[in-house]
Order: structure tokens, then sequence, then C-alpha cells
């Protein structure tokens, strides 16, 4: 750990924890602490931001272009989400409502399928490679899978989720050996422990780039990464953009309207109804949101 001096410097916070922040810059990692106007300001530093200090202190966070809560990690170029074909069967919901957050968010969801040895995937590749979502199927016999998912890591901020059992720690390691992951568990090194929220890290890979780990995702949590509103949320449905201007209401909620675009697509199989599904349901919640939830 290299101690601070007084100059001023620019760098990554990969680490924080107990009110401590590691500072990654090009003349090594400092261990810093924030200065006391961030909380009068309302301000938390995050694993992620880039911050100027000098010495000791963190004396600016520079402009974030996107953040989450659980864990928290800002400026993220884009979210894994892992999901395997069984063994737990995907829960499709679940997925669209992570990749509407990710759209809404500004971060560029992937999705990687595992146990493709197990089960077909073509039907949840071809939803999702129809509408643009870097899609890679994980085949552990052919290292050509591993080697293209590695090379969109290359330089990005990532983060990898999925629900417990889908083959997330395997991935993680075919990905950088040096990550020792055990598989079935939470990761000692990656994770933070089941329930603990106050740890996050970012970790170099070594062909380059930072990932972090989640825990294994639920409905529940989806609330700790956003909350979208009923007006915002068919922007965030990729495929239903090129139809909603379409409709025949200005207004239209694209869930039951008749000349409504969207449903018009669904109808002619141009979009998926598991994702106007999900729509649907993601919209009846958002209806329920009360103002000072937001």
């Amino acid at each position: 750990m290299t101690e601070g001096f007084n100059r001023s410097q620019k760098g990554i916070i990969i680490k924080s924890t107990g009110g401590l922040y590691f500072v990654e810059s090009p003349s090594g990692i400092y261990k810093c602490k924030a200065r006391g106007v961030f909380r009068k300001q309302g301000l938390t530093p995050y694993v992620g931001d880039k911050v100027v200090f000098e010495g000791e202190i963190i004396t600016e966070l520079l402009p974030r272009k996107n953040e989450i809560i659980r864990p928290p990690v800002a400026n993220l170029d884009q979210i894994i989400l892992v999901v395997s074909t069984c063994k737990p069967v995907p829960n499709i919901l679940l997925l669209d409502k992570f990749i509407a957050i990710s759209e809404y968010k500004g971060i560029k969801p992937i999705l990687a399928i595992t146990k493709v040895d197990l089960s077909s995937c073509e039907e949840i590749f071809e939803i999702y490679h129809k509408i643009g979502i870097d899609t890679f199927i994980i085949d552990y016999s052919n290292d050509e899978s591993i080697q293209a998912i590695k090379q969109v890591l290359k330089g990005k901020i990532s983060v990898f989720t999925g629900n417990s059992g889908v083959g997330k720690s395997t991935l993680l390691n075919a990905i950088d050996s040096t990550l020792n992951i055990p598989t079935g568990e939470i990761s000692e090194k990656l994770g933070r422990g089941r329930h603990t929220t106050r740890h996050a890290e970012l970790y170099r890979l070594e062909d380059d780039g930072y990932i972090a780990d989640t825990p294994g995702f639920s409905t529940f949590e989806t609330s700790k990464y956003d909350i979208i509103k009923k007006e915002e949320l068919s922007s965030c449905f990729i495929e239903f953009r090129q139809f909603a201007d379409d409709c025949k209401f200005k207004d239209c909620s694209h869930t039951k309207e008749k000349g409504c675009a969207v449903i018009d697509a669904v109808k002619n199989g141009d979009i998926a109804e598991s994702r106007h599904n999900s729509y649907c349901n993601m919209y009846e919640e958002a209806k329920k949101i009360k103002e000072w939830e937001l």
C-alpha cells in the first residue's frame, strides 16, 4: 500500500470498507478518507468513483455516469446477467426487469447463458439476440466461447449478477483463474457474504478491466437497483421503441389499448410475447408505486 503524499492526484476507488477508501492511481494504491463536507452535501463515495485526492484525503468526486446501490458501485459500463438453461430454470420476468433497469441507468446489459450441455438455450438466445443484446452461449468445452466474453470485459467496469446456482462462480473462474472462487459458495474474494453490504470492491482482471460481483439476485432486490416510473418504462424495452410512435393514442400504456402498435407487433411476432408479458407485469407494479418511494 502506498502512503499518501501532498499533491493532487486523480484515481479510481477500488475498495471501500469502514469509512476507508482505497484509491488506485498511476503511481500506486492509496488508503484515503473522504472530506467531511461530502456528508453535509449528501455525497457518499462509491467504488468505481473517479476522484481527486491529496495525501490521504479525497477532495473531489468527479461526475458519475451511473450508480447502483447494491453493491454500491458507480460508473459501470456493463452488467453481465448470468442465466442458466435449467437448475434453476430462467426467471424471464426477473431477467427482463434487470435489462430494463440497465437500460434506464445507461448500463449495457449483456447476457451469458450457462448449462447449455444440460438443456437447449435456443429459445432464450433468440429472444434476446433478436433485440440487440449481446448474448453469449457459455460452453466450457469450447474455449472460444470463454475468450469471446473475456474480450467484452477488457477495459470496462463490469458487474456480474445472477440467481444462485446459475454457475456464476464457474464462469468467473474460467474468465480469470486467479480469482479462485469456490463454486457453489458466495465468494470470499469477490463477495461480501450473503447479507453484508458495507464492503464493496473492484477486482482487476488479468487481461485488463475491473469486475464487481453481486450476491444472487431475487425479485425483492431489483428495487435496490432502481425504480422505474410507468411513464418511462416502455423506453426501457428496446424493441418497443420502433413501434411506440405509431400507437393510436399518444399516452398509450401498451398494455391493452385498441390501436396499440406495440400490441400489434406482439401479435405479428415482431415482439416476443414473454417480453410483453414482463412489461405488463412491471407496468402494473409501477402503477402502485407511491410518490414518496421514488
